[in-house]
């Protein structure tokens, strides 16, 4: 009895293990919208919109953000904090599984 219990125990281990290695090869890529605000405290949130989807992200203490999206057409909308004026940049086209960097979105007064 004690060495079913093994047997099953390590079958069990080993299929963990195989699965683990399997994966460990895929490359999983989030769909994403990332970029940095200047100055870095001159956003409240930034935004993605499309259509009557929307999604956020605070920016980080140096500016950088990162959105999760579905794949599309998204705006983005930066919602700046006073004296600076919000930032919308239009069609960032998103494919499925990549990541796109929108760079700097230098903030004006």
């Amino acid at each position: 009895m004690r060495t079913k219990f093994l047997s099953a125990k390590t079958g069990l281990l080993l299929a963990l293990l195989f699965a683990f290695g399997l994966f460990s090869f895929v490359k999983f890529q989030a769909t994403s919208i990332t970029g940095k605000v200047s100055p870095a405290d001159g956003a409240n949130k930034v935004w993605a919109v499309m259509g009557s989807d929307s999604s956020s992200a605070v920016p980080t203490t140096t500016g950088e953000f990162a959105i999760k999206v579905t794949p599309g057409t998204w705006k983005i909308v930066v919602d700046a904090k006073d004296p600076y004026k919000d930032v919308v940049k239009d069609n960032i086209t998103v494919e499925d599984g990549k990541s796109v960097d929108v760079g700097t979105i230098d903030l004006q007064k």
